[in-house]
């Protein structure tokens, strides 16, 4: 590190210059901006007190821009970072943006603007930053620049070579699997509080968790890391189907501009994530025993895709049951967001036969929600919350099953 302090010294660090906005226009009810050169993406957010929308362009040079129509009382525009312009809307009164996109050739994003309800300004507000990106074939590359690392990643270890974790608990139990999400290298989002890791907090919960599952005896505990390392995405829920898990559970902690943004949310797998991880599956060519140990390598694509998307789409049925139980039974110990249910695409979500969810424990952001994620009390909460939710669920499949 101090001699890449000394090169850098040496030599500088040169970014490249970055796409100019050359021009930004508003209307009522959109803002428009236009750039010289392709940028790499656009996101937005919703800033409160006072009302104000703010637009990011990745890979852009800031400008001048004025003007104001509807709700947009001013504009500001800036360099937040050496690559990245910032847009921000001053509003008169509460709106929120929608249909974000890029122009075919993507030198132009436009924001649609709306009047909103001070309700619905703040639900936006927490709901966090939407991102955007440009048509593939006018995506600007991030711009490379003297002295850049490139750290190369290790592959997924084959799932046939993993080093399976143990499983706690007495035999004859319902299996979870907990995955604490980052480690090693990947320490996740870091909070401003005491400048404190991802990693280490969801560790923490996930080992509280295992504990108070083993200490009711009612269902057995594995966990993909119980110290600090790193795993590739796809070995997490690989590691879980190894095992057998009949649930899949992975912890998090979320991050986010708004400060005032906090509560716990789950995220399920969305149908668009799941169409394109069954085309994928359906595409392997060691598809056989893919599913509950069911053999489709003497099938052909077309019914193998349709066992595939059976299977995926029960797995994802069974998994937003999951999301709303947790919601119940995890209320009395923690916050939850009002949306405290989402879609996504997430790798740790795509195990086509088991059910899975990723936990977001809070916002390392706010601070509130940062006193309760370091502290051990708010740890077990947490840990409470989970446990009870995965026992109840296992207690209904026991008893529909019987």
């Amino acid at each position: 590190m101090s001699l890449l302090l000394a090169i850098f010294a040496i030599f500088g660090w040169q970014p490249a210059l970055a796409t100019a906005i050359q021009a930004v226009n508003v209307t009522p009810e959109r803002i428009t901006v236009q750039f010289d050169d392709t940028v790499e993406n656009a996101s937005a957010f919703v800033l409160d007190n006072p009302y104000r929308i703010a637009i990011d362009i990745a890979g852009a040079r800031a400008g001048s821009a004025t003007g104001q129509a509807g709700p947009i009382r001013a504009i500001r525009q800036g360099q937040y970072n050496p690559q990245t312009a910032r847009l921000v809307l001053d509003l008169a009164r509460p709106a929120v943006f929608q249909n974000g996109r890029f122009s075919d050739n993507g030198r132009e994003f436009t924001l649609d603007i709306r009047p909103a309800s001070r309700v619905q300004f703040a639900s936006a507000a927490d709901a966090g930053r939407a991102s955007f990106l440009p048509p593939a074939a006018f995506r600007a590359r991030p711009p490379r620049g003297r002295g850049e690392l490139t750290v190369r990643l290790p592959r997924a270890t084959p799932a046939n070579q993993m080093e399976l974790p143990e499983i706690q608990g007495p035999r004859g139990r319902p299996l979870v699997v907990i995955d604490a999400g980052h480690g090693g290298h990947d320490p996740g989002a870091i909070s401003p509080f005491g400048n404190v890791y991802e990693k280490d907090v969801v560790l923490a919960i996930a080992l509280a968790t295992r504990d108070a599952l083993l200490a009711s005896g009612r269902v057995r505990v594995a966990l993909t890391r119980d110290d600090d390392r790193f795993l590739v995405l796809r070995e997490r829920y690989e590691i879980a189907r190894r095992l057998g898990g009949e649930l899949f559970i992975s912890i998090h902690a979320d991050s986010a501009p708004n400060t005032n943004a906090s509560g716990a949310t789950i995220y399920t797998l969305s149908e668009v994530a799941s169409d394109a991880e069954t085309a994928r599956l359906a595409r392997r060519e060691n598809a056989a025993d893919i599913i509950n140990g069911v053999n489709l390598g003497g099938e052909d694509d077309d019914v193998r895709s349709i066992l595939i998307d059976l299977t995926q789409r029960e797995t994802m049925n069974i998994s937003a049951r999951f999301a709303s139980l947790l919601r119940r039974e995890g209320g009395d110990h923690m916050p939850f967001r009002n949306d405290y249910h989402r879609f996504a695409g997430f790798a740790v979500l795509k195990a086509p036969d088991m059910p899975s969810v990723l936990f977001e424990s809070g916002y390392l952001t706010n601070a509130q929600d940062a006193r309760r994620l370091f502290s051990r009390e708010g740890q077990r909460a947490i840990a409470r919350g989970l446990a009870e939710a995965i026992e109840t669920h296992f207690a209904r499949r026991t008893t529909s099953t019987d």
